[in-house]
Formats: structure tokens, C-alpha cells, sequence
């Protein structure tokens, strides 16, 4: 009995804890993204049709973890079938993290081209046994505009 009350206990702290966070979370990444809506990143190689400037590769990469009550309540799921919006907010908050970073990098272009993100799963010590966190890398070429129109910031 005592198990099942300590299991229950850590249950629920693992819900309001995991809660929190992620409320951060989305919270910073939505006032980080407001910074950057003037500069566009498209999945398409072509340009705005102005004069291409300096290019550069820019990488943006996240790593975020499922907490113990959302991997609880997905493994319900799967007995069920069904969406798992638990593995979706986890994979949204990752893509976003992951695109904020890319910019970050980027900071100062005129836009970012070729965008593309990729994503993998990371496990824990007992591997097979469920998503321990999922990591999403995202890349593409940032375009500034040409050196005598803007002075590009340095690499």
C-alpha cells in the first residue's frame, strides 16, 4: 500500500512539476520568437529576388525530455491507440527551441533559405523502453545582404 501512495505521490508531483516547465518553456520561446518575425525562414532554396549577399550555414539544435507522468500517460495511449498529445507538445516544443536557436545564429540576415529539420529519438539507460527525449536539429543558409548595402555581422 505504502508502494502505491509514494507511486501515486510522485505521479502527481511529476504532472505539477513537468506542468511548470513546460509552461516556462512555451512562455520563452514564445517572447524569443516575437524577435525574430521581420526575418523569414522557408523551406525553399530560391531568394527574395534581391542581389544574394554572404552565406552561411546556420544549425540550431534542442534536446528536450518527456517527464516521467507524460511517458506514463503515453504508454496508456498505446494501449489504446490514438493521439499522443503528450509526444506532441514535447515535439513542438523541441522544433521551436530548435528554430529559435538557428535563427539566433543567423541573427542579423535578411533570410534563411533551405531550411530543413531533422529529429531523433534519445534513450536512457533502459533502452527500447519508451522516448527518453527527442532531439530536433534544424539547418539551413543564412543570406545577408550585400556587403555594400549592409555590413554583414562576422562568422
Amino acid at each position: 500500500m505504502i508502494d502505491l501512495l509514494v507511486f501515486l505521490a510522485l505521479l502527481t508531483l511529476g504532472y505539477f512539476a513537468g506542468s511548470i516547465a513546460e509552461r516556462r518553456h512555451y512562455l520563452s520561446i514564445e517572447k524569443r520568437e516575437k524577435s525574430f518575425l521581420r526575418q523569414p525562414a522557408v523551406n525553399h532554396a530560391e531568394s527574395d529576388g534581391n542581389p544574394p549577399g554572404r552565406c552561411r550555414l546556420v544549425t540550431g539544435s534542442a534536446v528536450v525530455s518527456v517527464d516521467y507522468f507524460k511517458r506514463f500517460l503515453a504508454g496508456l495511449r498505446m494501449l489504446f491507440g490514438g493521439r499522443i498529445s503528450s509526444y506532441e507538445s514535447l515535439l513542438d516544443r523541441a522544433r521551436r527551441e530548435a528554430m529559435l536557436r538557428m535563427r539566433l545564429q543567423g541573427a542579423g540576415a535578411r533570410e534563411i533559405l533551405g531550411v530543413r529539420i531533422e529529429t531523433a529519438t534519445v534513450y536512457g539507460r533502459r533502452q527500447g523502453r519508451g522516448i527518453g527525449a527527442v532531439e530536433v536539429f534544424a539547418y539551413g543558409t543564412a543570406v545577408w545582404a550585400p556587403m555594400d548595402d549592409v555590413q554583414a555581422p562576422a562568422p
